[in-house]
């Protein structure tokens, strides 16, 4: 007998990461996000399939419309949680958009047609907000309706060259027999978020014993467009780059310019200490894509090739394939809105090792106990 695919409502939907994380094997019942932009890029990809795309606000959203699903998944905005950001936490303006999508929940559960897997994928920041306030005030939410949960912190660099650490909050009702167990992503951070909640919540936590993946074999050099494709910087705006960087930082790129050979390396322009630095990593990954507002989101590849140094900036192709999305994804006309949909999104090969070795076996699980009945 053919196994029915499981269905998933997706929630802050962005351009629809999640959505190609989880893959075929799945499918799409709703998604939900606000932003025109990402909402017409995710039509661009999926097509209207009739009617399961709603943009707008998600508190206009009523638990009514929503069809019965067996996972929901809600990426909801990160900034106020951001460690970069004023952490404002759970009473920040977008964060509190998590507020809608869990009055959805709730209505779904009073009609008893609550998703039997909920994944809530945000900043690490969210572990400390509030000095762990807003973490325990989630917990306690998803408690309130009769799911066990706990969190994973997975790094996008596990699956592409993109240092991109995310929480993965995974909340279920289902039995967890044979997932359960010590993983590689209970980070420091996890354990002692876990550690400051209190005694009923952490009758409630799971230790979700997700697998490390195999070793990545790609490199950021590898995400690049070729560099006849692409718009370099001024050699005057290059030097003006190198000369923010600290000395460490400067005598990094001077080595590999003495070394010959090529070397390309990702720079972020930071303040530190009141002045604006300009700093570079050579260790195969890309820092953290943002989205493209002010002059230190805005990622600078440096390429050192036979002692000579080129800069230009990151394009939202090199992003997308950042993302593990496809050369065939579709991404907007504009570059500012190419990297505000990739630098919003979630990393797709880290959803895709969640779906695998977590999530479609819960779901089976469900499966396997109403054959049992």
């Amino acid at each position: 007998m053919t196994r029915a695919r499981p269905s998933f409502l997706e929630f802050f939907a962005g351009g629809g990461m999640a959505r190609i994380g989880l893959g075929e094997g799945w499918t799409c019942a709703f998604a939900n996000d606000f932003d025109p932009v990402k909402a017409a890029t995710y039509r661009a990809n999926f097509g209207e399939s009739g009617e399961h795309f709603h943009q707008g606000d998600v508190f206009a959203l009523t638990a009514d419309i929503l069809p019965t699903a067996d996972l929901a998944w809600a990426s909801s905005p990160c900034q106020d949680f951001s460690l970069a950001g004023a952490r404002a936490g759970l009473a920040g303006g977008k964060s509190s958009a998590f507020f809608g999508f869990w009055t959805l929940m709730r209505g779904l559960s009073a009609e008893g047609r609550a998703p039997s897997v909920i994944v809530i994928e945000n900043v690490v920041g969210l572990l400390t907000s509030h000095h762990g306030d807003d973490f325990t005030a989630l917990c306690g939410a998803l408690s309130e309706e009769g799911y066990r949960f706990g969190a994973l912190e997975i790094d996008a660099a596990a699956f592409v060259p993109q240092s991109r650490p995310r929480v993965f909050v995974v909340a279920t009702r289902l039995p967890t027999a044979g997932l359960e167990g010590g993983s590689a992503f209970h980070s420091r951070a996890i354990r002692e978020a876990a550690a400051r909640l209190p005694e009923d919540l952490q009758a409630r936590w799971i230790w979700w014993g997700v697998p490390k993946p195999p070793a990545r074999n790609t490199d950021l050099a590898a995400m690049l467009e070729p560099d006849a494709a692409v718009i370099w910087s001024s050699p005057e705006k290059t030097e003006a780059l190198l000369d923010l960087m600290a000395p460490a930082h400067r005598e990094a790129v001077e080595a590999r310019m003495k070394a010959g050979g090529r070397s390309v390396g990702a720079v972020f322009r930071r303040m530190r200490g009141g002045q604006q630095r300009a700093e570079v990593r050579f260790d195969g990954l890309a820092g953290c894509l943002r989205t493209p507002r002010g002059g230190s989101s805005r990622q600078t590849l440096l390429v050192i090739d036979e002692g000579q140094v080129r800069s230009r900036l990151l394009t939202p192709r090199e992003g997308a394939r950042l993302m593990g999305l496809p050369d065939g994804y579709q991404l907007p006309a504009s570059q500012t809105a190419g990297l505000q949909v990739v630098g919003d999104g979630v990393a797709a090969p880290a959803v895709r090792w969640l779906a695998e070795t977590l999530l479609e076996p819960l779901v089976d699980s469900k499966t396997a106990s109403l054959a049992a009945e």
